[in-house]
Parts: C-alpha cells; structure tokens; sequence
C-alpha cells in the first residue's frame, strides 16, 4: 500500500471482522448483568459485558437483544444506542457498537454455542464500576463501553 501523503510502500495485516456489540444491561434495581469467559489471548477468565458478533444483514441492535439473551438468559424493556469505536483501528477493519439495554430481568436459559463456557454474575453498577476503577474488568473495549454509558445523557448514579 503507498499513502500519498507518504512517499514510500509499506505492508500491514488487517483482520477483515463484522462489527461487534457491547451491552450494558441493568436491572430495575440498577445492578448490571455481566459475563465471565476464558480469553485465550491472555489465558485467562475475564468479566465483561454480555456481547458477540454481528450476523451478516442483522442490525446491531437486534444483535444486542439476541446476544443478551443467548448469553445471560435475560431481556429487557429499553434499548438505546451509545454508539460506536474502533475496535482496533490499527489492526481490525470493524466497530463495536455499545448499547444499554434497561430494566433487564431473567426470561429463560441460556442458549451458548457449542465453544461458549459463560458464567453469569449480577451486581450493583457501583460495584463493578469499583472493579473497573480498581483494573479488575480490564477488557478494552468493555472499558469503552462504560465510558460511552458514564458520558452519556442516560446515566444516573
């Protein structure tokens, strides 16, 4: 590839990936459904915001809806759009796109796929915000999302 604004050619790896989304599901209560899977990038469990891939022709916030219910086995009464980033501009051609999903309460099982290992946890917002704070929850793009959510016109304390 030549830049015009680069006199020179260069080579770089881009991973061609469908977009991807990120939930921040809160209960009536405002405590917020997360998920905890192994990572194999860093070996290890990670908690993080219920999410996935987007499914070719699907709009990101059906995904939304169909991941947090896959993944958790709940569903809520509002969903509204918090935008989008780069998931990694340097190397990944896609956005994530995050969405809060209000008055989240369980409706059934969960639906994982065949390689999905995921345990539910439940707690008060202010607490995993502590987990945040403190590098606990240390997912970039989950990182992101909240601070789509805390920036947003949506949030209360």
């Amino acid at each position: 590839m030549t830049l015009e604004s680069e006199n020179h050619e260069a080579t770089f790896s881009v991973v061609k990936a469908p977009d991807w989304i990120n939930v921040i599901a809160l209960t009536p209560e405002n405590n917020i459904v997360l998920v905890e899977q192994y990572r194999y990038g860093i070996e290890e469990p990670t908690l993080e915001l219920p999410g996935g891939m987007v499914d070719p022709g699907e709009h990101p916030e059906a995904t939304s809806i169909r991941e947090l219910k896959e993944e958790t086995g709940y569903a809520g009464s509002e969903v509204i759009n918090l935008g989008k980033v780069s998931s990694n501009p340097a190397l990944l051609s896609n956005y994530t796109h995050t969405y809060l999903i209000k008055n989240c309460e369980k409706v059934g099982d969960q639906e994982l796929d065949g390689n999905e290992h995921i345990k539910v946890q439940v707690m008060p917002w202010a607490d995993f915000l502590d987990l945040v704070r403190h590098g606990a929850v240390h997912h970039a793009l989950v990182v992101a999302a909240v601070s789509k959510y805390l920036i947003s016109s949506h949030y209360k304390e």
